[in-house]
């Protein structure tokens, strides 16, 4: 099984290749003008060096938000057009999942900067599963509501966030076994504050 995964959720983007179980090239990608010129000849790039070509690819993922409006709908629009082409499935998987697989703990608190005094943040598992739901809130709040009772890792995106994409990748892998993977017209974008799409068209 191989897999294309983009990041395309911040400036700090990536491009990975995971095949057979482990990521086998990783590529970041520094957008600070938007990723309209520079996503395509990364994606060409990492499929050349790897001896790849777009057919090979059995599955295109993308990271799905939260983060800028811009951002994550030209990640989600650039896997359909490739899924579509190839007819290959799409995965969308959450930020706030991909940066989970950093942690080591069995309990995960995993937290993302949501501007204006806010995080968005979630539980997850060892697994990579959630544990409810993702939420905007801000970050002292958001701690009052966890259980006093558990072990809490808390798992940050870092100063300039780490390269996500073969984190992408390793949850679609995960994903193929739970029949999650998606047609291409069923991939949506996750922004969590769902109403900030118009404040991300104003602000990116």
């Amino acid at each position: 099984m191989i897999i294309l995964a983009l990041d395309t959720t911040s400036e700090f983007g990536s491009v990975a290749i995971r095949c057979a179980g482990r990521t086998v090239a990783e590529t970041a990608i520094h957008a600070p003008d938007g990723f309209a010129h520079v996503l395509f000849p990364a994606v060409n790039k990492i499929l050349q060096d790897a001896g790849l070509t777009v057919a090979d690819i059995d599955c295109f993922a993308a990271a799905s938000g939260p983060g800028s409006f811009t951002g994550v709908r030209i990640g989600l629009s650039t896997i359909k057009g490739l899924a579509e082409a190839t007819r290959r499935p799409v995965a969308g998987i959450s930020n706030l999942r991909a940066l989970s697989s950093f942690g080591r703990s069995h309990v995960r608190a995993v937290v993302l900067d949501a501007r204006r005094g806010e995080v968005y943040a979630g539980i997850y598992t060892s697994d990579l599963e959630p544990v409810g739901g993702e939420v905007v809130s801000a970050l002292d709040a958001w701690k009052r509501t966890l259980d006093p009772g558990l072990e809490y890792e808390f798992v940050f995106a870092g100063h300039p966030p780490r390269p996500l994409a073969a984190a992408v990748a390793l949850c679609a892998e995960l994903d193929y076994g739970k029949n999650r993977w998606l047609d291409a017209a069923e991939l949506d974008a996750n922004y969590v504050r769902r109403s900030d799409a118009e404040l991300f068209r104003k602000n990116d």
